[in-house]
């Protein structure tokens, strides 16, 4: 499994967004894409909501690779 981490600066990132900044989607119009076709899930549940707001701690798994949001600093 490959494993991306991600610092986050701020509160939150949205799902789609997060996609297309660790480099999984080319813009937020496929990350929604992605989150809409059912392959996305977090923290071991599929998510559908598309701007759902991703925080520190939480883990984002679409195929083989696993996305570890952490906080900056």
């Amino acid at each position: 499994m490959q494993v991306i981490p991600f610092e986050l600066e701020g509160e939150f990132v949205e799902l789609n967004q997060l996609l297309k900044l660790v480099g999984l989607c080319d813009s937020g119009g496929a990350g929604k894409a992605m989150v809409a076709s059912g392959v996305v899930s977090v923290d071991g549940q599929i998510e559908s909501r598309k701007t759902c707001k991703i925080r520190a701690g939480q883990k984002v798994r679409i195929g083989d690779a696993c996305i570890e949001v952490r906080a900056a600093g």
